[in-house]
This record gives structure tokens, sequence and C-alpha cells, in this order.
């Protein structure tokens, strides 16, 4: 690609709400640009995006789709991506390498606030955004109060660039704000041009001020015009927009219906005379985007395909891409261009342009690409989200236990906000997410691709145990079955600890009443003890003492002393009065303030302790919530926060400290337990 095919090139990534209209929307564009020549909807589930099985039958996007387009002499890649808040980490991944972002949305006002935190994430990114109010045949409100409820998630000034024509309640075109041209719909066709609705001029009026006032403050001549009352040419008006929008100072707005196909042309337009070239953005991240030079990429998303390729989502930020050169050491093995589940073989790709790389092994997602090893740029990436939700999960087939590992290790790949654990307490395999959908579809591609169909079920409860008083004990362990027998015999002295301590051995032999060679037996079976207590659980914070004992010259062993110590461990930690403990968390909750009530009680209602709440640094009107949390009480902790927040909710969350169990709740886990015949771990509140 030449320097000047620089300024041609565009990649936008489509993000907004689960159900606003998106994959419907890039199909519409798709058509619209003639890149496809029938029209593919989600209920017949043929559309270029969503093409996975997973998609399909949930008919919502579980994974970015990409499809490239021309519109204006501009090549654009489209990135489709999961707006579920359970797949954020894969919509966040994706916007860090785009040159811009339509955020499509509702005109539902109280749905409004289910924007914020992605234009959180594109405002501390910079990223360049639109909006499309999409459905806008389907809004009983009115088109103000839309804007206004934009304007209160957004840190950025909203600057409506159309203002909506309506008949009988029904959107039937627009008037463009810059050339205050009007326009009605047609179905299969552009949008006419029509005579300018008097009816509407004050309100058209006072949008078009908006708009122009908001470009003034960041144009002093275009100020300097406006107070002169003097009209301002439309170049100068568009020059600004693109200006304002390339900086990432100025939102502008559009509207809809892309399911007809309504408000995809002014869109694209838009895109095409707005929207910044890809050395803009390169220069936003600290890079100059040279054609020539070294070759410079990062990955944005990793693919493993239903024939088991693997394809490696690279936005080129510097250099041009070829098939077969060597990035990070390893070679590119084919470089393709996507559309859905499509793919293009193509020889290079210049700056700005993403495409799928094949076999990129041992390269990550987020992973910085160079063609010279000496190369020490770092591009940055997008933070992985904390896990918010576990499954324990199993083979159904438990000669697939040697396949699992391998197979997760792939899922995460694709999905790095998945996190598997083999626990060390409970010995579950454990897999991590960021909610039930989320972990759903996973298990669903570990069956489909890797034919690993799961069993699952809630994690176990690591729940510990530790004691109240003191005792000594005595065990003896004498056994004879001819030849030489086996003797051993101890005193321990058994204390509690304070919490956190652990548990401790020591030895205050004297005389040698138990042999030095024998005290590391005594020393293991105490600690082999303590794996599983009189309640069944780990013992914790436990201090125990050899005191005193004897042995037997010719039948004394480590083995027997062992088992002497298991004997008196036995006997005696059920008289120091054990009690159950369960694991505590750290927890800090975010939400909008207006729900901070309902957070509060949430967390009361599941045993939590609050410890305060402040609001956050950095989002105008959400508070924290500081709380610790009961971890059998943390399972669908998240399902009800998002329910109670209309699914901005979110929680970050640690291990603190081991607390212990209310009586009447540990007599439930106990007898639990012991009907279930674990006598291992309770199972945590479903």
């Amino acid at each position: 690609m030449s320097a000047n095919n620089i300024e041609n090139v565009r990649n936008v990534a489509i993000v907004g709400p689960y159900s606003s209209g998106k994959t419907t929307l890039l199909e519409n564009i798709l058509y619209l640009t003639k890149a496809i020549n029938r029209k593919g909807t989600i209920k017949d589930g043929n559309t270029v995006g969503d093409s996975s099985p997973e998609a399909r039958e949930r008919s919502m996007s579980v994974e970015t789709s990409v499809a490239s387009t021309q519109h204006q002499d501009i090549k654009f890649t489209f990135l489709d991506c999961p707006g579920s808040v359970e797949l954020a980490q894969e919509t966040n991944n994706i916007l860090v390498g785009s040159g811009a972002a339509i955020v499509v949305c509702e005109p539902v006002v109280h749905r409004v606030l289910t924007l914020a935190p992605l234009f959180k994430f594109l405002d501390d990114w910079e990223i360049p955004h639109l909006v499309f109010i999409n459905k806008m045949d389907r809004s009983d409100t009115d088109y103000r109060s839309i804007l206004d409820a934009l304007k209160a998630v957004s840190s950025r000034p909203l600057v409506p660039q159309q203002y909506p024509i309506s008949q009988e309640n029904n959107c039937v075109g627009y008037i463009d704000l810059v050339t205050e041209q009007a326009y009605h719909y047609h179905a299969g066709t552009p949008a006419d041009p029509v005579p300018f609705p008097e009816e509407l001029a004050a309100e058209e009026k006072a949008a078009r001020n908006e708009l122009l006032e908001t470009l003034a403050d960041f144009d002093d001549h275009l100020l300097e015009e406006l107070i002169e009352e003097i009209e301002p040419p439309q170049e100068e008006i568009m020059r600004d927009l693109k200006q304002e929008l390339s900086a990432d100072l100025i939102v502008p707005v559009f509207f809809g219906m892309a399911e007809e196909g309504y408000g995809i042309r002014p869109l694209l337009d838009a895109l095409a005379q707005e929207a910044p070239a890809p050395n803009i953005t390169a220069e936003r991240r600290g890079l100059k985007a040279k054609a020539d030079g070294d070759t410079l990429a990062q990955i944005l998303k990793t693919y493993y395909t239903p024939q088991g390729g693997r394809l490696s989502l690279a936005r080129v930020w510097q250099g041009t891409l070829t098939d077969g050169m060597t990035l990070n050491g390893v070679r590119v093995s084919g470089v393709y261009r996507l559309m859905g589940a499509q793919q293009e073989a193509i020889q290079k790709a210049g700056v700005g342009e993403i495409v799928a790389l094949g076999r990129m092994e041992g390269i990550k997602t987020g992973d910085t690409l160079a063609s010279d090893s000496k190369n020490s740029s770092f591009l940055p990436k997008a933070d992985i989200l904390p896990p918010v939700y576990a499954l324990a999960i199993a083979p159904e087939n438990r000669r697939d236990e040697v396949k699992l590992s391998g197979a997760i290790t792939k899922l995460i790949e694709e999905d790095p906000s998945l996190y598997w654990e083999q626990h060390g307490d409970t010995h579950e395999v454990i897999l991590w997410g960021q909610g039930e959908i989320h972990l759903q579809v996973s298990l669903d591609r570990l069956r489909r691709k890797y034919n690993l169909p799961m069993t699952t079920g809630l994690p176990q409860v690591p729940y510990k145990e530790t004691i109240r008083q003191s005792t000594t004990s005595h065990g003896r362990y004498k056994h004879q079955s001819g030849g030489h027998g086996a003797f051993g015999d101890v005193y321990l002295e058994i204390k509690p600890l304070s919490r956190g301590e652990g548990h401790q051995f020591h030895q205050t032999i004297v005389g040698g009443v138990v042999p030095k060679q024998y005290i590391p037996g005594v020393e293991m079976g105490v600690k082999e003890y303590l794996d599983h207590g009189p309640l069944g659980f780990p013992v914790v914070d436990v201090d125990v003492t050899l005191k005193d004992g004897s042995y037997h010259s010719v039948d004394s062993s480590e083995q027997a002393f062992k088992q002497a110590a298991r004997i008196a461990m036995t006997d005696g930690m059920p008289q120091c009065k054990p009690v159950l403990l369960e694991p505590l968390l750290s927890i800090k909750v975010s939400a909008p303030s207006e729900f901070t009530s309902k957070v509060l009680t949430l967390v009361s209602g599941r045993r939590g302790q609050i410890l305060g709440y402040e609001s956050v640094e950095g989002w105008k009107g959400w508070d924290h919530v500081s709380a610790y949390l009961p971890q059998a009480e943390m399972h669908n902790f998240i399902i009800e926060l998002r329910s109670l927040t209309l699914g901005v909710g979110f929680f970050k969350w640690e291990y603190d400290h081991l607390q212990e169990v209310p009586e009447k709740l540990a007599s439930n886990i106990l007898a639990t337990a012991t009907s279930n015949g674990d006598n291992h771990n309770g199972n945590g509140k479903s």
C-alpha cells in the first residue's frame, strides 16, 4: 500500500448493548455497499455476522465478526462486537485496535444507562465514536429526551447531525443539520430530498445552533462567526466535525432503522468524511504510520476455526505485512481478509488494515508483533476483566480428562477473560468467567470444537476448621504379626493459634524418650491428620507439641510413630471444640449511585459486612461499595447485581480471611456434607 492510500482506509468497530441491532446494521451496510447481494436476517440465521453455531442458537453475537467493503473510495473493515456485558472483554480487545466506533443503541431512555461502561472505555482510550440510535420506528420517547439521556452518560459532548421528521409519531425522515436539507425515507432506495418542513423550523434551528456552538468550543474562528451572526460555510462545519471527531472531542449522533435500511447511507457518508485516517489513530498511540520501514502490528483476537486452524486477527500499525514474513520469530502462514466466516487470501496488508494471520503459534491476543527483532515497541492492550462467576466442570467421559487442559488452553487463547484452576482443597476443575451465558458459550465450544461434553455443578466452598480450646492426647500404636512388630507411643499437646497463623509443630522431648530419628514420623502423622479434621475439612491455626512418649529398641520405627501421632490427633481433636470456618472475600462493587441502596441491601442480604461506600473517581454518578462477602454467597452474586443495575454493575474481589460460620448454618453444612458422603468440603448456596 502506498502512502497515499493510507488516507483511504478505515476500520470501525460496531458496539453497543445486546439486542440493539448491531449485526443487522452491519448486514445493511454490506448490502448498501454491494459487498453482498442479498440481506440475511437474525431470524433466518443467514447474516454475515454471527455465523457461529453458538451465536445462531442464541440469536446474539458471541464473538467478533469481521467484514470488509468499500464506500466513497474508502476501504472499510467493520468489526461487529458482542453486546452482552458478559462478553465485554472481546469488545475491549477489538476497540484497542479500532480507528473509530459506532455505538448502536435503542431509543429507550432507561436503557441508555447501559452505555455508561462502554462510553467510559472509549473515552479513556480516546477512541473516536459516533452514536447511531436504532429502531426509531419503535420509539415512544421524543428525540430530545433520548439525547439528554445520552449526554448524561458521556463525558464527551454529543453533537446531533440530524433532526427527525415524524408523522403520526412515526419517524419518516430527517433534516441534515449541516446542509439543512430535509429527506424522507423510502424502502429499497436512497432517502429523497423534500421541502423543508416549516413546522420544525424552531426545533431544527435550536438543534443546529447546538451543533455549531459545540464545535465553536474548539474553533475560535467559528466562534467569532457565531458572535457576529455570520453563517459559517458548510465546508468549515464539515472540517470542524472531522477534526473534532478525529481528536475524540465530540460524539456525532445519527439515527435510523437498520432493519429497514433507513439511515445507513448518511451514517456511512459521515464515517467516510469524518472518521480519522489510520495515521491519526497511530499518532494517538505514539506511533508514526509509515507505509515503508519496519512492520508493527497487534493481535486483537484469536480464532480457532471449525477445521482446527488458528487465525490471529491483527491490526497493522506501521509498515506492510506480507505473507511469509517473520514477526516475533514466527512465520506468517497466510494473510486473509475476512467476510464473516469466509476467508480471502491476500498477499499483503498495509497501515490501518485489519487482517487475519494464519498459524501464529505462541502469539497471544494483545501481543505486539514486529518484523525487527530489536524493536522494543509495546502497544498497550485492554486489561483482563476479573472473573466473577464459576462452575465446577468435569468431562462426561473420564477418559477425556487428558484432553481437557489442552482444549481449555485454546478457549482461553480465544477469550482471555476465561480462567481455570484445579483447586488445591476441593480437587475440582473450576472454570471462571464473566457470567452464566459466558460460561455456557464456552462449554458449547468445548463440546462442538473439541468433542468434550462436560458435566457442571456449583464449585464446592473450600471450608476449613479450627479449634477453640487446648488438650493433651495420648496415642499408642502397637502391632505384632510375627517377626519384628511395630511400636510407637506419643503424648501431644494440642492448642489453638490466632487466625491466619496456619499450623505449627514443636517437640520438647528430653532424655531421648522418643529418639530423634522418629520425630519426623510424628510430625508427618500430625500433618496428614490436619488435612482432614474431625469435621471433615482441613485444619488451620493449630499448634501441636510432642511432649513425651516411649519406644521399643527393636519394634519402633518412623512409620509406627506416624501412626501413633494420628491416633493421638484422632482422639484429641474432637475434645478441642472444633469449629467450621468459611473464606471471606474482600469485594468492591461499582454501580450508578441511583442503585447504591439496592447494592447495600444485596450485600447485607447475603451475610455481607458493609465496610463503606464512596464515589468512584473518574465515573460521574457512580459509587464503590466495599464489603466482606462469604465465598459461599458469591455464586450468583453477579447475576443479581446485574439484574438490579440494568446490567452495568460490576465488582472485583480477592480472598481476605477465614471467619467462623454461624452455628446454625454450620450444622446445615455439616449435615449436607454427611448426607452427600462428602468428607472434604460442603457445597455453597445455589
